[in-house]
């Protein structure tokens, strides 16, 4: 039941269009534009088929309209809490499976209607056998390189407020059981202010078996700098499950991001999608960006590196990994 790194093929990429006025307010129209972004970037050089989830008539119509006369995008019409799909959704297995795991709301934050059932129906119109396994985790708490290696983070993996009383060592057979983890490569601290306690897709990514991406703080005020050279330094003395050192590539980071209090934001360029024929870099207006997609396009010669806005998409929490899944090919 291993689960496939994201650069292997793909039958089709899951995405969730923002559909709820209560939920995203201000920033709802901003937040389906970059929404559309990434799908007419993935159907047109990610080479993907989109299955864009939007809930209720307007999100619907909405979506339609943002994509209209753009090919490979099938929209849907179905009942979700919101677009997070990589934590609410199913992660895919190379057998054809989809696995869910409890969903709690990111440690009992935000609970949703609607959460709870799009595993399933994601699995349903995948026409993927569904499991279920039986304790709380979120698909951005892990990342995979394909052959039974994750990365994850203490902070998250191991915090009461989802699985209570587990250690590394529960965590490891827990994973090893329903995803065939072989070996967790353990990360301490996430982002700062990052609702979900240290998911490690915005702090560490596989680039390829053996290639861990680590952003490097990028000016003088950079909120998480421990946190990355720590992340960084911790990879540098690792090894993977097949017994190599790890090469760690350093991407510089988006800086500090603020939102309209001062506070500072989770913002990331590890939260940038791999697609068929194509790696999507949430960008925030910020200096690094191009800075950023050169370190990865030096990593992904097969595949293009687009740079998209996510300013809006951040205000909600994350970014284009966070709103998407891929199913494998």
């Amino acid at each position: 039941m291993t689960v496939p790194a994201e650069w292997a093929p793909h039958a089709a990429m899951w995405v969730g269009f923002p559909s709820h006025l209560d939920l995203w307010e201000e920033h709802l129209e901003e937040a389906r534009e970059e929404t559309a972004g990434l799908c007419r970037a993935l159907a047109d050089v990610g080479a993907e088929q989109v299955k864009l989830l939007a809930c209720g008539a307007d999100a619907t119509s909405a979506a339609a309209e943002l994509l209209r006369g753009t090919r490979g995008i099938d929209i849907i019409d179905t009942v979700f809490g919101d677009i997070w799909l990589r934590d609410t959704g199913p992660i895919f297995t190379a057998e054809a499976e989809a696995v869910a795991f409890a969903f709690n709301g990111w440690g009992g934050k935000y609970r949703f209607a609607g959460d709870d059932g799009i595993a399933e129906t994601i699995a349903r119109r995948a026409r993927a056998r569904l499991s279920r396994a039986g304790f709380v985790l979120e698909g951005g708490a892990l990342d995979h390189d394909g052959e039974g290696t994750a990365l994850a983070t203490r902070q998250c993996l191991l915090n009461p407020n989802r699985n209570r009383g587990w250690n590394e060592q529960r965590a490891e057979a827990a994973l090893a059981e329903a995803l065939a983890v072989r070996k967790i490569l353990w990360l301490d601290q996430g982002l700062l202010n990052d609702h979900t306690d240290g998911h490690v897709d915005n702090l560490a990514r596989f680039l390829a078996p053996g290639i861990v991406a680590c952003p490097m703080a990028f000016g003088p005020d950079d909120p998480n700098q421990h946190a990355y050279d720590r992340a960084a330094a911790a990879l540098a003395m690792t090894t993977d499950a097949a017994g190599r050192a790890l090469r760690v590539v350093r991407v510089p980071s988006p800086g500090r991001q603020i939102d309209e209090q001062h506070r500072s934001l989770p913002a990331s360029h590890m939260n940038f999608l791999i697609a068929n024929g194509a790696v999507i870099v949430p960008t925030y207006e910020d200096f690094a960006a191009r800075l950023a997609r050169e370190a990865l396009a030096g990593e992904f010669p097969g595949r293009r590196v687009i740079g998209l806005p996510a300013r809006a998409l951040l205000s909600g929490g994350g970014a284009f990994h966070c709103i998407s899944q891929q199913q494998p090919a």
